[in-house]
């Protein structure tokens, strides 16, 4: 029967938002994409500017100050932004999907939906069978891509590899001097990060609704101590100093989607900052106490207003939290958000509090520093299991985490945890276990964010199958998004034979879609894909990708 006969109509949603936030109009593919031109190798990269501006909520004003950017690469991306949504200014996109019986019926499709699903940009498609061990389907398979959020599988990948789904990163409380019978520290008290991602408020309810910080306080209580004669000190020497990957684009530095990373890290690297409004003027507080921090304001009440105008921002020089702006005698308490720049003096400053708030007297001030050599410990803090983190990474498309996890690749072979280090070491794996050329992944990062980061379909395909027989294979699989249910593809492919069926990981940037993960075929088989565009008709070729997802559950031979 020929190909055209067997197409079934398959009408995708797909809203992609522009980076000024505006919905893009479609338009109709009606030719073949050039053919992407491999880029060079890349290599290592200084990193960008940090950015000293903290951003507000929606309901203030955000300021933005900007700093130096990285070079630009072969192929430039957007930085990653939260899933699109659905709005008034969606685009329908018809977009078919096949049921093919054969192989070659396969080939054809595909190709066809190659040549005129976009106008332009760069496509990188693999597919292959894990059933039968047979390449179904490819498509500048070799191409160096930038893969967006799929590159979550490598950081997934890599940190499963190095310490398996049970390891527990674990937050250390350390004393650098004697602890007397009368209960006090004769010198620092120092709170030492391990890269724990989950370690906020927000995950209690995976220790039992315990919140960290408290409980790490209410252990250091039961230990005894009842002073500290020196300073509370934040030590993050665990990663290299580098908060801002390379490659990551300067105008997204202060989104809560491009924090800081820090082996130290709280809360996601986030500080919440409450404005409201009182007889004696604008009350404005820490949302977590903390202590030893300065925070400046110079809010106005403006009588009778309900509105309010506030700029929240993080001074870099003095690091100091400043407020300005004014607020309405009729307003609601506001809260507004900024990414810290220095997260682990401001996670010494909320232990400060939190220690304070148990009776425990702090002589000293907070600061950043690295435990001595000798140095105590009094009690430590567990994260989850490494196969939580990386269900909740890969769910949320998280960045936070996937940063974390990735230089703590780096630190499983006793290194200092950078990105660097963590791309030596990914490479290596890939080269060494997965049969994967080193040339073909390069990770700046290990959330996708970078501009810099680049990999191949024919890679990704490689990592895939390899998982599926790693001893952590099923936990990968199981933290993957599944189409038409959970996560990142609740609202793609329904209604159709994959949704509940296909598993994979998503990738949205403003010059990017992807997807990568697993599907079963209508006759059973296994099946990877690779799906990657680089482009700029994101609606059109995101409508494509999920048509090729589900024609691949509904091939059959």
């Amino acid at each position: 029967m020929p190909l055209r006969h067997r197409l079934l109509t398959l009408t995708m949603l797909a809203t992609v938002l522009a980076p000024d936030g505006r919905a893009q109009a479609s338009g109709t593919a009606t030719r073949k994409p050039a053919t992407a031109t491999r880029p060079a190798a890349t290599g290592t990269s200084s990193p960008s500017t940090r950015s000293g501006t903290a951003a507000g909520s929606a309901t203030g004003r955000s300021t933005t100050r900007a700093g130096s950017s990285t070079a630009k690469p072969a192929v430039a991306s957007a930085a990653k932004r939260p899933a699109p949504r659905a709005t008034s200014g969606a685009t329908r996109v018809a977009i078919k999907a096949a049921a093919p019986a054969s192989r070659d019926g396969l080939q054809d499709y595909l190709n066809e939906l190659m040549r005129t699903a976009t106008n332009a940009g760069h496509w990188g498609v693999m597919v292959v069978s894990l059933s039968r061990g047979d390449t179904l389907y490819a498509y500048n398979a070799d191409e160096l891509l930038l893969p967006a959020s799929t590159m979550k599988l490598y950081t997934s990948a890599i940190a499963l590899e190095r310490y398996g789904p049970a390891h527990q990163f674990r937050t250390e409380v350390l004393r650098d001097g004697a602890l007397l019978e009368s209960g006090t520290v004769r010198g620092n008290l120092v709170l030492k990060g391990a890269g724990d991602p989950s370690f906020a408020p927000r995950y209690a309810d995976w220790n039992r609704g315990a919140r960290p910080l408290d409980s790490l306080a209410d252990l250091v209580a039961r230990a005894g101590v009842r002073r500290v004669t020196g300073d509370i000190v934040g030590d993050a020497s665990a990663f290299d100093g580098e908060r801002v990957p390379a490659g990551w684009r300067t105008r997204y530095l202060q989104a809560s989607y491009a924090a800081r990373v820090s082996a130290l890290s709280f809360n996601e690297n986030l500080a919440h900052i409450t404005v409201r409004p009182s007889t004696r003027g604008a009350v404005v507080a820490f949302a977590q106490p903390v202590s030893g921090l300065t925070l400046r304001s110079t809010v106005t009440v403006r009588p009778n207003s309900r509105s309010a105008s506030i700029r929240v921002w993080q001074d870099t020089l003095t690091q100091q939290f400043k407020v300005s702006g004014w607020i309405g005698s009729r307003s609601a308490v506001r809260t507004y958000q900024v990414v810290v720049e220095q997260p682990e003096r401001y996670v010494a400053a909320a232990f400060r509090a939190a220690l304070e708030a148990r009776g425990i007297v702090v002589d000293g001030d907070v600061r950043v520093g690295a435990a001595t050599p000798g140095a105590q410990r009094i009690t430590a803090w567990a994260s989850p299991t490494l196969g939580q983190l990386v269900t909740k990474m890969n769910g949320e498309s998280n960045n936070h985490f996937a940063e974390l996890l990735f230089r703590n690749a780096a630190r499983a072979g006793g290194a200092v945890g950078s990105a660097q280090i963590a791309n030596e070491s990914l490479r290596t794996f890939l080269s060494d276990r997965v049969g994967v050329d080193p040339a073909a992944v390069y990770a700046a990062d290990g959330s996708g964010l970078s501009t810099l980061d680049r990999v191949t379909p024919r890679s990704m395909v490689l990592l895939l199958a390899y998982s599926a027989k790693a001893p952590w294979g099923d936990v990968l699989r199981a933290s993957l998004p599944v189409a038409g249910r959970t996560e990142t593809l609740r609202g793609r492919m329904r209604y159709t034979a994959a949704q509940g069926n296909l598993r994979a990981k998503t990738g949205t940037t403003g010059e990017v879609t992807s997807l990568g993960g697993f599907v079963r075929a209508r006759n059973g088989e296994e099946l990877a894909f690779s799906f990657l565009y680089n482009g700029r008709e994101l609606w059109r070729a995101r409508a494509a990708i999920d048509a090729m997802g589900v024609t691949l559950a509904n091939f059959s031979r």
